[in-house]
């Protein structure tokens, strides 16, 4: 019996031919990837994801503890801005830290001083398709930017985070982008131990050149003598899941509209926060329909697409490329059944890892 809708739909077999070339690229290059978990934190993968990489870096206290207790490998603690609270906290579960300004630096290095520090540097370039994702947007407030203040910590200072990808699949850019740090940066990259790229480096998309990356991070190591560490998220888990969905009622107002029993905002949000469409399977045909959610969000509209078959109550479709920041942003907005997650195993088989219901709604409120 078919699992009941909505339900985000894991592929072993997909994710595993994305591991295949993070495990030819970290071979070839000599770079470490730790997976971004403010990417993908569906930790019931672990066990499968964990092998092929090297560890996991954070956003955030929660975030560091669950790739501490879930997840092989090294702990890289990043937070744009730790508290008093958890800053010990955080120093316990943590192989490195990393500081978002010289300010936190210096204000809790010291209680960090046994482990590897590291400092968020801000080039001032980046490659974005989005303003709201651009690392050095105007005024940004992720990262130092300010040379002198930079080389004053030096001294406690072994690695650099320098995150300023978002969604580039370009080589060149890449590499345009590498040689100006290269000639920002050189001075200081040369005193350290380690640099993060950060992640945002679409590099299991088919056709990406990964030789030609794994060479030019190879040569960028050796020319400062560094570790380099890569940050993939959305590139671990891209085009490995669905969100499956089935149609509860069909109107007419201009259009056909599909209403589905999921919704944008609370299983989709990227899609309302970059103004974008999803892509669906099936994706082709006569019959073209907008399909909408069950919100009572005006609009709660996930595209328009067509089909090769008339839509009817109970048709299911299959939204695709669910897997990057969706489970981690999902939400109990308007009281909208949460999707459950299920895994196909490599076998073909559909094995459901977990459902929630009422009493999950419940306690997430007060």
């Amino acid at each position: 019996m078919p699992l009941a809708t909505p339900y985000y739909l894991i592929d072993e077999s997909a994710l595993e031919a994305n591991l295949a070339k993070i495990d030819q690229l970290r071979a070839a290059s000599g770079a470490k990837c730790l997976l971004a978990l403010k990417c993908f934190a569906t930790w019931s993968t672990f066990e499968q994801i964990s092998p092929h990489m090297d560890g996991t870096t954070s956003s955030s206290l929660y975030e560091l503890k669950l790739g501490r207790e879930k997840f092989a490998g090294e702990t890289h603690a990043y937070s744009v801005a730790w508290s008093d609270g958890e800053i010990d906290e955080a120093i316990a579960n943590a192989d490195k830290i990393i500081f978002n300004s010289v300010g936190q630096l210096e204000r809790f290095a010291g209680k960090a001083a046994n482990l590897p520090i590291g400092l968020r540097v801000n080039p001032g370039i980046s490659h974005s398709h989005f303003d709201l994702a651009d690392p050095a947007r105007p005024f940004s407030r992720l990262g130092e930017w300010n040379l002198e203040r930079i080389e004053a910590v030096m001294d406690r200072v072994s690695g650099f985070m320098l995150h300023c990808n978002c969604e580039n699949d370009s080589l060149e850019a890449f590499s345009a982008m590498l040689d100006q740090f290269e000639t920002r940066l050189g001075s200081l990259l040369e005193r350290l131990e380690w640099v993060s790229l950060g992640g945002g480096i679409h590099f299991t998309k088919p056709g990406y050149p990964i030789d030609g990356l794994a060479a030019r991070l190879k040569a960028f190591a050796e020319r400062f003598g560094v570790q380099v560490y890569l940050e993939p998220g959305d590139t671990v888990v891209t085009d490995t899941t669905t969100l499956e969905v089935s149609v509860l009622d069909v109107v007419e107002n201009g259009k056909a509209v599909a209403i589905v029993d999921s919704a944008v905002e609370a299983h989709m949000l990227d899609l309302l926060i970059y103004r974008q469409s999803a892509a669906v399977a099936p994706g082709a045909g006569p019959h073209r329909y907008m399909i909408a959610g069950k919100s009572c969000l005006a609009g709660d509209v996930f595209g328009e697409f067509d089909f090769p078959q008339a839509l009817n109550i109970g048709s299911r479709i299959s939204l695709l490329n669910a897997g990057g920041y969706t489970m981690v942003k999902k939400n109990w907005f308007n009281g909208v059944n949460m999707p459950s997650i299920a895994i196909r195993r490599k076998n073909g088989e559909v094995e459901l890892v977990r459902a929630f219901d009422y009493a999950d709604y419940v306690s997430s409120l007060s």
